[in-house]
């Protein structure tokens, strides 16, 4: 039986034009109001997640 891919993690992950993955971080969804405007942006921010080609291939299906 094969592993299900992790949707929810998935859908957090963006593949660039040169291959990188870059990931959103958890938890930056709601509750951002009444934040400081310097702490909102610093939650966009994503984040270079470093894999081998072999688990790329494995959890990333194009």
């Amino acid at each position: 039986m094969s592993t299900k891919t992790n949707k929810s993690f998935t859908k957090r992950l963006k593949v660039t034009k040169s291959g990188k993955i870059l990931a959103r971080r958890t938890g930056r969804n709601h509750f951002n109001a009444k934040e400081s405007r310097r702490s909102q942006l610093a939650k966009n921010r994503s984040y270079s997640w470093n894999i081998s080609n072999k688990d790329r291939a494995f959890y990333i299906k194009n």
